[in-house]
């Protein structure tokens, strides 16, 4: 609006914000078009309204409708006379208006998001103006000197951004600036711009919702969904229209279609939780001010409101002093649950069922929910010793009790709502037939719903007093775990309802109550509180998240040979896989136990294989709910399976009693990968097996040590061959397969912010409507932290799942895979043979943060699982945590420049057009690539890289020297691949992203580098220190360093 009446004005603005761009115009004594740090607002004068005015100071608000539509405001009143008020006629504004909009609705989303535009930034950019205006207050109210520091780096790593990228006296600059920082003004400065990242992350949360509001409005899309490709409402549209198939069969796919989210607590989360809730209600207020109908008062109180939170968090300490426990991670995984899950799950299902009516005319069956959330916290023991028997005990009941009391809740506001006294189905009279000793005689649902809430009131004492006894009993063999008759009257105290331990038994009822109601005139009270309800059960049952036990393959031998041994026939462990087997499934048929239980204290047996036979006698004694699956890591062979589906028999946990787990090998090495289709064809030609498992059986893919162990192209090969030849034995014998997807949040660990393609890149037949995987670390809090990003991320999986179930994959060419094995051997090979120099281990642990990344409290777990050991024991997690620190990412790309430079170009050039898991790769890849910055991890080599005098370490920098020609070679070769010159290719969200948050990350990063050669030489700026002086420093500079360990991390988004 403005810039249409400068520019008729012959008057001269620069759009440089809306708060500049106000004052100009006040200046050149023009309307005052801006009545929000937010948005120009349009105005209607009330005794006028056949007109409209671009001046609102005096006319009441209507529209808030450019930034959100995307219109092009300045051509379209170019397009307008004004009278000589400055008035345009309303009539030819609406007609104006409506050809804009159809233009507008030819335009596709993905067009919309990727077109670059300013008004795909400009809300963001104010906000984030807005923030880092409102945190420069506080900083500088308590500390100027800091405030000015912020502002001289932040200018001078905005100008880096902007200049070639052979200029680097920006960054030079900086790198001179830090030597002479205090460290207290070093941790300042780092918390400044750590808080700043963490701020523009929150600012962001608000505007991909705000995108996705407006794609919708653009269109005039009015539904329950977003109209967008990777969207339920876009998916369903488009296998109606272009798959041409019958709104029957997709109808079908999707009440068959099962995702399991799997809450992990990998430690790569690095933000305290007690700042996450604060980040997001800075999100919710951002949310709050881009509000049209927000009076004048209520906006200076929603502002005021974000300055006092932005206050909290500058005010908050950002590290974790100690530690986490096992019990403090699952903690953290039942707040999202209680916080944003618990009301996003039904709220989707809602909409989804809204969509499904409106698309396929059909409505979803009331406890149908898509996605299902399970939990590894606590049930992860793999190289994590503190997660023992007891612990893993005390979370399921801790999880039993939370469900219990969000359940309790939802039951007292169903009971306010259940006032109807008429026309009851038979099933209802009946069901409150059953209910005694209720004061409810005519209010028939509040009588049911009264005696749910005693039942569950009597679980809450149940779950309390179990862990009591648990605090008091130091042997969980000791401990009576829940009752196998949950609904027996001798459970409950003094003639009280029984506890509930099955879903079943809650959820029965009230479908019961929910079928009546509709049954009757008041279907509308059945589609309110009660059926959110009855999809929390379905979703969350009893336990909130089943719990899935991990253990490495390792602890089951050793714990069937101590078994073996004691029954003095033989050590297991020398038998070789054939004899294993055979014995194990001799064993498993049989009826006799191996041994006596009560008689297990008293067998002689040691700590580790006594902590392994007690966690199955844990999951024995949990209840119905309270688990999932078993994984074995590192498994190799058949044995692998058996030996834990033995252990599990032994303790009651069988296919007879319907208890058993079940038993997923995760499969996470380069030659493990290749074997598996062979391991899974030993179990399923074992006499009974198939029928044992009911006929399906899971697999567990291991993306992070696969490409640890080989790299990320032979990694990727592996996977998608061993997949296609797992599912190909599975059909022969008859077998439903799924496969459980372990991806972490970086490239390098299988991550992929393009959830939706990624899944249609999976190979073929592999997923059809079955898909598990991962959410771990800081892609928890990215995908699920707030309600709205909830609810997305939850469409996109639903949508991807259910596409990918009809969608046409491309069967590789036989060249195309003789290409790939080829590239693979030459990839893998070079990897391997850089990380095995001596050399390269030695400039890893000094040229990144590997070694002090284990002084950060933020996970329960050791780094490796063995404490001894070289990078071959250093979990996947640390090794692609520090390279992500340093900006080279290099787990994601080493070897990858060497394979694609040994095949043929115009091969790769075909796979990449028409092979979408090839291109996936590469783009991936290519992404990742764009994020590196080799000035930035140079300046790390130059900091550290250091004899023990002043003098560099040759050896190393030619080491790193060398990293850095691989770095660009293979930059080339992915460029000459894509035919594009952007890395970023098929990335631009992510891109403009980076974008914006890279000027606050390259602060950080020189802070880090001088901040750990500090730490390592025991240098101190700032002058000379007495000893008490020297030691305060030091733990100042330890400070900083783990913040900036936070700051990196946010500022790279994807770190572990």
């Amino acid at each position: 609006v403005a810039l249409a009446w400068a520019k008729r004005r012959g008057k001269s603005l620069k759009a440089r914000g809306p708060r500049i761009l106000d004052q100009q115009l006040k200046n050149e004594g023009g309307p005052c078009a801006i009545t929000s740090v937010h948005r120009p607002i349009i105005g209607i004068r009330p005794d006028k309204k056949s007109q409209l005015c671009s001046h609102p100071s005096s006319w009441a608000p209507v529209l808030d409708f450019f930034a959100a539509s995307q219109v092009d405001a300045k051509s379209l009143f170019e397009s307008l006379d004004l009278d000589k008020d400055g008035l345009i006629d309303f009539t030819e504004f609406c007609k104006a208006l409506e050809k804009s909009q159809q233009v507008l609705q030819q335009v596709t989303a993905a067009e919309l998001e990727e077109a670059g535009s300013d008004s795909y930034t400009a809300p963001l950019v104010n906000d984030i103006e807005l923030l880092t205006k409102i945190l420069g207050d506080v900083i500088r109210n308590e500390d100027p000197e800091i405030f000015e520091l912020y502002e001289q780096f932040k200018a001078k790593s905005l100008t880096r951004a902007g200049s070639s990228s052979t200029d680097e006296s920006a960054l030079d600059w900086m790198v001179a600036k830090v030597k002479d920082l205090s460290p207290e003004d070093a941790l300042g400065l780092v918390r400044a711009f750590t808080q700043t990242l963490n701020l523009i992350n929150a600012a962001e949360v608000t505007h991909r919702l705000r995108l996705l509001r407006a794609s919708d409005v653009a269109r005039g899309h009015v539904g329950p969904l977003p109209m967008r490709e990777d969207s339920a409402c876009g998916t369903l549209e488009a296998l109606l229209a272009e798959g041409g198939l019958s709104k029957d069969a997709v109808y079908a796919a999707l009440l068959d279609q099962k995702v399991d989210i799997v809450l992990t607590a990998h430690p790569t989360e690095v933000n305290r939780r007690t700042l996450l809730r604060k980040y997001r209600m800075i999100s919710e207020l951002l949310a709050e001010l881009d509000s049209p109908s927000l009076a004048p008062y209520e906006r200076v109180q929603t502002e005021e409101a974000l300055r006092r939170e932005v206050a909290r968090v500058w005010g908050a300490d950002e590290i974790r002093r100690v530690k986490p426990t096992p019990q403090q991670e699952a903690n953290g995984g039942l707040a999202i649950v209680e916080t944003v899950l618990w009301d996003a799950v039904p709220a989707y299902a809602r909409k989804l069922d809204a969509q499904c009516k409106l698309s396929l005319e059909r409505q979803l069956p009331i406890d149908l929910v898509p996605i299902k959330f399970s939990s590894w916290m606590g049930g992860d023991r793999d190289g994590n010793p503190n997660v023992t028997p007891e612990v893993t005990y005390e979370i399921a009941l801790k999880q039993r009790l939370k469900a219990a009391e969000l359940l309790l809740e939802d039951l007292k506001l169903l009971y306010q709502e259940g006032s109807v006294t008429k026309d009851f189905s038979p099933e209802m009279l009946k069901l409150a037939a059953t209910v005694k000793d209720s004061s409810d005689e005519r209010e028939l649902y509040r009588r049911v719903i009264g005696h749910l809430q005693r039942r569950l009131k009597a679980t809450l004492l149940w779950c309390e007093k179990q862990l009591a006894a648990l605090e008091a009993t130091p042997n969980s063999l000791d401990l009576a775990g829940v009752p196998k008759q949950a609904s027996a009257a001798g459970l409950a105290e003094s003639g009280e309802a029984p506890p509930i331990f099955d879903a079943a038994e809650l959820l029965g009822p009230l479908k019961v109550m929910h079928e009546s109601l509709c049954a009757g005139p008041y279907a509308q009270v059945a589609d309110g509180a009660l059926a959110d309800t009855i999809r929390r059960v379905s979703a969350f049952g009893l336990t909130l998240v089943p719990l899935d036990l991990r253990q490495e393959s390792t602890r089951h031998l050793l714990a069937i040979d101590a078994i073996t041994q004691h029954l003095s026939l033989g050590s297991y462990k020398e038998w070789d896989e054939d004899k294993k087997v055979a014995w194990l499934a001799g064993e498993l048929a049989s009826k006799r136990p191996l041994f006596r239980i009560r008689d297990l204290d008293s067998m002689g047996f040691d700590a580790d294989t006594m902590n392994t036979l007690r966690t199955i006698d844990v999951a024995s004694k949990l209840g119905p709910g309270a688990l999932g699956a078993y994984v074995i890591s590192m498994a190799r062979g058949a044995s692998d399976v058996l030996a834990v589906m033995l252990l599990q028999k032994q303790f009651g946990l069988t296919a007879e009693s319907g208890r058993m787990m079940r038993v997923a090998p995760l499969f996470e090495t380069l030659t493990d990968l290749t074997n598996s289709a062979s391991v899974m064809e030993t179990l399923f030609a074992l006499p009974g097996y198939v029928e044992m498992i009911k006929g399906e059986a899971e697999v567990m893919v291991g993306y992070s040590d696969s490409a640890k162990d080989a790299g990320r192209i032979a990694a990727c090969w592996a996977q998608y061959e061993s997949q296609e030849k797992m599912v190909q034995v599975a059909a022969k014998y008859g077998v439903k397969l799924t496969f459980f997807h372990g991806k972490g949040g970086t490239v390098g660990r299988g991550g992929n912010p393009a959830l939706y393609r990624a899944v249609l890149a999976h190979p073929p037949e592999t997923i059809n409507g079955k898909f598990r995987v991962t959410e771990q670390g800081e892609m928890i809090t990215q995908n699920f932290g707030s309600a709205g990003i909830a609810e997305r991320t939850l469409d996109i999986y639903t949508a991807a799942v259910l596409a990918e179930k009809f969608h046409k994959h491309v069967e590789p060419k036989p060249e195309w895979r003789e290409t790939m094995a080829a590239m693979s051997k030459v990839s893998c090979d070079d990897y391997r043979a850089a990380i095995q120099d001596a050399n390269f281990i030695r400039y890893f642990r000094t040229a990144t943060p590997e070694l002090e990344l284990g002084s950060l409290n933020i996970g329960s777990r050791p780094a490796k699982r063995n404490p001894k050991g070289g990078i071959e024991s250093l979990r996947a997690i640390p090794w692609q945590f520090a390279w992500t620190q340093t900006r080279l990412h290099l787990p994601a790309w080493l070897g990858v420049g060497e394979g694609l430079d040994s095949a043929d170009a115009a091969m790769l050039q075909e796979m990449y057009r028409e092979w979408p898991f090839f291109r996936e790769i590469i783009d991936l890849i290519g992404m990742t690539l764009s994020k590196t910055d080799l000035s930035i991890s140079t300046n790390y080599e130059t900091q550290l890289a250091r004899e023990t005098g002043a003098d560099k370490d040759e050896a190393l920098h030619k080491v790193g020297k060398g990293i850095r020609e691989r770095l660009v070679s293979t930059r080339a070769a992915v460029m000459k691949c894509t035919g594009c010159d952007d890395l970023y290719s098929g990335f631009e969200l992510l891109k403009r992203s980076m974008s914006v948050r890279n000027p606050y990350v390259d602060p950080l990063n020189v802070l880090q580098a001088e901040t750990m050669k500090r730490l390592r030489v025991g240098t101190l700026a700032g002058g000379d220190f007495s000893a008490a002086k020297a030691k305060q420093s030091r733990a100042t500079l330890e400070d900083g360093f783990v913040v900036s360990v936070n700051g990196i991390a946010q500022g790279m988004k994807n770190s572990g």
